[in-house]
């Protein structure tokens, strides 16, 4: 118990800039680099809708040396002065009220039928989570600035009479480290937006700047989606472009409010090349949600519906899938609409169920027109279609025909290998083995582990010393081969000699994630930990240095604590730790008790201490250069007598803890 009450007094509420500068993730996804890219694109955001609108058509980002950025627009200038209805300016609205902004009214008469910047989230929060933020806007006359700092205004408002006749916003600001991991933005990453947008955005030019480099370009798409798939589609392309667009109204439930939907669809089929790109409100939607829902309903129902309506499939032969479409296929959707759900404020993805259902229905009916107009050259898709479905099954029956062979291989090898008791899962980036001491550690063990992923090998006694045997004796010991048989991964044998039972060293063919040799804390147990350490080290020395081999920890002590009724356990992994917990328990009953073998342990303490990946404690084993790696396991294990003697007298006793001299 720390002590601390609960009280009415412990609920607090974060206020200002703190809401988003101790929680950036909740608004902007993550607070690493990502987090620091979103909070970018909500800037850029508020100057797209200007220019979609018809203000401005010329959008300048400037990315400076100090990692500060800069997006200036043309369009009318976000409104700051004084706001009658809300009795408050509007700058304290925009950049430090979140929830606040002019796009919430886009079902009527509105500013914005279609925004990007939605939510009233963006320029606040983005303010809010800068180390700097200033803003100029030019608008009714007059020339307006503002400076914050770590999310505070400095100096109010300031307004002075402008006689020029440009209007539009600048704003400058530096992505605060306080805030994010990292905010070094790639100019790679302005290049992609900015093309995006311009893609998306037909008719708008987008400018980047870039301080460091001196470098200057452009991004400019008069057609639009059509000229971008037309780019894609240069080489190899079995069909030119066909694009086509709609309109329409809608709700996504019968009791919500209708909105408006427009979307534009362009595609092409290619022979070489496969792209598949959707937008929203001018955002791309990374993870699709509804557009790609209706894309692949629509695509697959026409392009069935024709080969079908040609005789085209073999008897018994399955319908096509998107998979074997997508292969071949460049499409790009954009849409539009005057209410849009998505998944959260970065805007991957969207889960509108009329705007599923309107692009559905608008795809299907324009591919249809699409086919009548294009009869040669549909007939050529459609023939490369189901040559990549066709090549996909054969594919994948091989694939099936393989792992069942190979699986089949090895439950027939496991189930000859006497107490090996495998794991369900066939993932080996989740498998674990673990070698334990004897059948009755096998047990316990058996009991305690979570079967999904962890299996367990017992060894007999103390194995073979692999430093001093030679091959042959090696390869006649049955514990030894067995593990190896489990591992799966063969042996790595310096010179010529071969064994015609072990294949060589494969490290893809091994079977597990993790080997972990889990004995008992004692000297018996720790010589066999040694004697698998140096099994490995001979045969698979690479296991090791890829980082596969671990040792679980036992606890030495198990100390139960009741106090007021009160029963707590406690384990301790060395003398000192136990000292630790000692010191730390006050009053009570204390009963301390020397770890029993793993044979003796229950499950539950099995499970908690040494194989539940949340609390259990894993040694890696990592490598040293080979000759310290040579020694070592020559002074232990190897012919060294005498520098094992002399370390047995300088170090021996440190050991003394492992000993049960009571």
């Amino acid at each position: 118990m720390s002590g601390r009450e609960y009280t009415n007094e412990s609920i607090s509420a974060l206020k200002g800039a703190e809401r988003v500068r101790l929680r950036p993730s909740v608004i902007f996804g993550s607070d690493d680099l990502e987090g620091c890219k979103h909070s970018f694109f909500e800037i850029l955001s508020n100057s797209i809708d200007e220019a979609r609108e018809g203000f401005g058509s010329l959008i300048t980002v400037s990315r400076y040396k100090d990692h500060s950025i800069q997006v200036e627009d043309e369009g009318r200038g976000i409104p700051l002065d004084y706001n009658k209805n809300e009795k408050r300016y509007n700058w304290e609205l925009i950049y430090c009220e979140l929830y606040a902004g002019g796009k919430y009214n886009n079902q009527g008469d509105s500013n914005y039928e279609f925004s990007l910047g939605l939510n009233g989230l963006g320029a606040c929060a983005t303010q809010y989570a800068s180390e700097f933020f200033d803003v100029q806007v030019r608008r009714d006359g007059y020339a307006y600035s503002l400076h914050f700092e770590k999310g505070e205004n400095i100096g109010g408002l300031q307004k002075e009479e402008y006689k020029g006749r440009k209007t539009g916003t600048t704003q400058h600001w530096k992505p605060d480290r306080h805030v994010f991991t990292d905010i070094d933005l790639p100019l790679d990453f302005f290049r992609d937006v900015l093309k995006k947008q311009a893609i998306v955005n037909a008719g708008v030019r987008f400018v980047l700047k870039d301080e460091a480099s001196g470098s200057t370009e452009e991004f400019y798409y008069p057609e639009g989606i059509k000229a971008h798939v037309s780019e894609l589609n240069t080489e190899n392309a079995i069909t030119e472009t066909f694009s086509f667009s709609g309109k329409g109204r809608g709700k996504d439930r019968e009791d919500k409010s209708e909105y408006k939907v427009t979307a534009e669809v362009a595609f092409a089929f290619n022979r070489s090349k496969s792209c598949i790109e959707y937008y929203h409100n001018s955002s791309w939607l990374e993870y699709g949600g509804s557009p790609d829902r209706a894309a692949r309903s629509a695509f697959v129902a026409e392009f069935d519906r024709e080969i079908k309506a040609g005789n085209k499939y073999k008897a018994g032969e399955s319908k096509i899938s998107f998979n074997d479409i997508e292969d071949s296929l460049i499409l790009v959707i954009s849409s539009f609409s005057s209410f849009s759900s998505y998944e959260n404020q970065t805007k991957k993805a969207i889960n509108n169920r009329f705007i599923q259902t309107f692009l559905n229905d608008l795809i299907r009916e324009n591919l249809r027109v699409w086919f009548i107009e294009n009869q040669a050259a549909a007939g050529q898709v459609i023939d490369q279609l189901l040559i990549n479905k066709r090549s996909r099954e054969n594919a994948e029956k091989q694939r099936l025909s393989l792992k069942k062979k190979l699986l089949g291989q090895i439950d027939n090898m496991y189930n000859r290998i006497k107490n090996f008791v495998d794991c369900r899962s066939r993932n080996v980036e989740e498998r674990e083995l673990y070698i334990v001491e004897g059948n009755s550690a096998l047990g316990s063990v058996k009991m305690a582990r979570d079967a999904e992923f962890q299996a367990v090998i017992p060894l007999r006694g103390k194995i073979l010393n692999c430093l001093k045997a030679s091959y042959g004796q090696i390869f006649k010991n049955d514990i030894i081969m067995d593990l190896l048989k489990i591992l799966g991964c063969g042996i790595h044998i310096e010179g010529k000699m071969k064994s015609h039972n072990i294949a060589p060293f494969d490290l893809d063919a091994l079977r597990w994630s993790k080997i972990i040799i889990c004995t008992d804390a004692d000297v018996d147990g720790y010589q066999i930990r040694t004697l698998i350490l140096a099994m490995l080290y001979r045969l698979t020395p690479k296991l090791i240095e890829a980082g596969k081999v671990y040792i679980a920890e036992t606890p030495l002590f198990e100390i139960n604590h009741v106090y007021k009724g009160i029963e707590q356990n406690y384990f301790a992994y060395t003398e000192k730790e136990k000292k630790e917990i000692l010191d730390r328990l006050q009053g009570g009953k204390i009963h301390i008790q020397r770890s029993k073998g793993l044979g003796e342990n229950d499950p539950e303490m099995m499970w908690q201490t040494t194989m539940n990946p949340e609390t259990r404690r894993l040694i890696q084993v990592m490598p040293e250069s080979p000759e310290r790696m040579q020694e070592t396991f020559d002074l232990l294990l190897g012919d060294n007598l005498a520098g094992r003697k002399q370390y047995i007298e300088d170090f021996g006793g440190d050991y003394m803890e492992m000993l049960d001299v009571g």
